[in-house]
């Protein structure tokens, strides 16, 4: 979908062919922005249906309106740049920042000559020397929602109808606290006959032998049928196994953001988390528990009450899907990042 260069009040580049988080950023929020003001996104490997402009064409766009450059990479805040300085173009220049830590002399130095700032997190925002407009991320919640029928679809995905079922999915890894997660299941499992955990991702290259050893740690508690390792699912179909649990995992040991507890929530599922990313602003009494990463008996600890106890579950999980609903929808975040570029398009400067 190409639309006319003119029209664009806004530009969203995507400097990165492989799949990121960035990239699904990008790919989720521009169709919905598109709806509320002019915008497209640039670079390699964007699916048809997202509103795009081939990157040379951002050298000979016309000089006839401000328009906001929207970073949230190094090299797009620098190609902004150049942009501006060398090709005179005119633009605002945004950038959205995710890190939980201290940035590189030269990120700071970009980040200085950027016209305003947004972070993912309020942890996020303590780690920039300027003002940001915190702005979360969120999901669509028609996409991710409670399940109609869930010893039906249970039964669907090869699962125990009457098992408690906790999970934990994404990349399988150290930083992502897979391994807290195994062990912590270990624990819990021995004693109770009626749970079962799921293991759902992808060990990337250089992780396979870390995915081998804890297979082999359930195996050798004899719980290889009980902790289950299944190979990722596409995106499409992830909200079914969110549907699927009675409790969902988060044990990163570092997390940029995190979206994973938030589309469990959006399925009516609690949530226990580490204190990691976004997911003290996310997680709430009321809908979960959070503990400190890597530490295995608390998680452990933080875990069992949720197993034993069905009334915990729906009421936790009640409360999960009422704060999702009400603060980390995607058409709130799309809304507020437009918002933020009507200010820049206005000439304001933070």
């Amino acid at each position: 979908m190409a639309p006319d260069i003119r029209d664009i009040e806004v530009i969203a580049p995507n400097l990165k062919r492989r799949l990121s988080g960035v990239t699904a950023t990008v790919v989720r929020l521009v169709p919905l922005q598109a709806r509320r003001i002019g915008i497209a996104a640039t670079g390699p490997g964007l699916p048809p249906h997202v509103p795009h402009v081939p990157l040379w064409r951002l050298f000979l766009m016309p000089r006839d309106r401000l328009r906001v450059w929207h970073a949230r990479r190094n090299t797009e805040m620098a190609l902004g740049l150049v942009l501006r300085g060398v090709f005179r173009r005119r633009l605002a220049l945004l950038f959205t920042s995710a890190s939980q830590r201290r940035h590189t002399g030269y990120t700071r130095g970009l980040i200085a000559r950027m016209d305003g700032l947004v972070a993912t997190s309020g942890r996020s925002a303590c780690y920039l020397e300027r003002t940001a407009e915190v702005i979360h991320h969120g999901i669509d919640t028609e996409a991710f929602s409670p399940p109609l029928d869930r010893a039906a679809l249970r039964r669907r995905l090869g699962l125990p109808e009457g098992d408690v079922i906790l999970g934990c999915f994404g990349r399988i890894r150290a930083q992502k606290g897979t391994d807290a997660f195994v062990d912590a299941a270990i624990d819990l499992l021995q004693v109770r006959p009626g749970v079962t955990a799921l293991v759902m991702g992808r060990a990337t290259e250089g992780h396979e032998a870390f995915l081998d050893d804890l297979k082999a740690r359930a195996a050798a508690a004899q719980l290889a049928d009980r902790v289950r390792f299944l190979s990722e699912v596409p995106v499409h179909e992830m909200a079914d196994w969110y549907r699927a649990l009675d409790l969902y995992v988060a044990p990163q040991r570092w997390e940029g953001f995190g979206l994973t507890p938030i589309e469990a929530m959006a399925c009516g599922v609690p949530v226990v988390a580490t204190r990691v990313g976004a997911f003290e602003e996310i997680v709430t009494k009321a809908t979960g528990t959070l503990v400190p990463p890597g530490d295995v008996p608390a998680l452990a600890a933080a875990i069992a009450p949720f197993l034993d106890d069905a009334d915990r579950r729906r009421t936790a999980g009640a409360a999960a899907l009422e704060r999702v609903r009400t603060q980390f929808r995607i058409e709130d975040e799309a809304a507020a990042l437009v918002a933020v570029y009507r200010r820049l398009l206005a000439g304001e400067r933070w």
